[in-house]
């Protein structure tokens, strides 16, 4: 079998969902994969969005932040069409707002900004002592050894294949219901080859940025997203960029969640290189609300 007619990996599909068709001045149209999910995954959405966002800027600047929020879940099986706003374009600074839109409705809306590369004060707080990925258990291990008797939904997300693979620093949230502190420390790394275009790299950093976070919102609750008593969605998402990093090695996600209240909580991230180099801050706040029928 030639390599022209194998299905595509999920990070080369991953690629091709952020590959924007530009359908007008500052229109594009994204689309999802097809692996069986009933909504779009949000980092899919904040990715895509953020491309929109970067195409309608001078390549010299990058981006530097992003707020987002999460308005109606995403249809999978149609389009998603990513309106730019071009708000200012400025010395140093520009702004961006992109709503993406389906069936007539917007689902999501995001605001991002732009700054030329400037000298200036440089200082960052230091990446927690933890196992190396080499020490963890892989997503087959993981699988194979603790989630033979978990329910469906655990055992489909650990076995699908995906452009980005995790590895828990602990998984006693996923083997027991005990009540834990409120702090997560996960290992992850693209699958393949990421390219080296800043754009790509930093939509699918923004991408990864919505893996797990809500999960540690549930550590002290003995629970967890794959509880099917549980309804669980993002709500806003923002992100800051620090530093630039390529994607080809392991990056520490350390997160924490200061407070849940009113069926919601909040948790904030952090990125680092293997060697300790702040990439990005992460802040989201998501629905974890017990369902109307339990």
């Amino acid at each position: 079998m030639t390599r022209d007619i194998e299905k595509p990996t999920a990070m080369e599909t991953l690629i091709a969902t952020l590959d924007l068709e530009p359908i007008e001045v500052d229109i594009f149209r994204g689309t999802s994969p097809q692996v069986g999910w009933q909504r779009v995954f949000g980092g899919q959405v904040i990715a895509q969005a953020l491309m929109a966002a970067q195409r309608t800027v001078d390549r010299e600047r990058r981006v530097h932040s992003l707020h987002a929020y999460f308005m109606r879940p995403g249809d999978p099986s149609v389009p998603i069409i990513y309106q730019a706003e071009r708000i200012r374009d400025g010395a140093s600074f520009n702004t961006r707002r992109v709503v993406a839109i389906q069936h007539g409705k917007a689902i999501f809306a995001l605001s991002a900004s732009f700054q030329i590369e400037e000298p200036g004060f440089d200082h960052q707080i230091g990446m927690p002592d933890v196992p190396s990925p080499e020490e963890l258990m892989d997503e087959r291990q993981i699988s194979s050894q603790f989630l033979a008797g978990a329910p469906p939904a655990i055992r489909n997300y650990w076995e699908r294949e995906r452009p980005i693979e995790i590895r828990p620093v602990s998984l006693t949230h996923y083997v027991s219901d005990k009540k834990l502190d409120p702090f997560q420390h996960v290992w992850v790394r693209a699958t393949g080859s990421v390219p080296d275009d800043l754009h790509y790299q930093t939509a699918i950093l923004a991408y990864l940025s919505d893996m797990t976070l809500l999960d540690t919102s549930l550590y002290p609750h003995g629970t967890s997203i794959f509880n099917q008593s549980i309804q669980v969605a993002s709500l806003d998402h923002s992100m800051w960029f620090h530093r630039q990093a390529k994607m080809d090695d392991w990056m520490l996600y350390t997160q924490d969640s200061p407070s849940a209240l009113g069926a919601r909580g909040l948790t904030r991230g952090s990125l680092f290189t293997r060697n300790g180099i702040l990439i990005a801050s992460v802040a989201q706040e998501g629905l974890i609300r017990k369902r109307a029928d339990e």
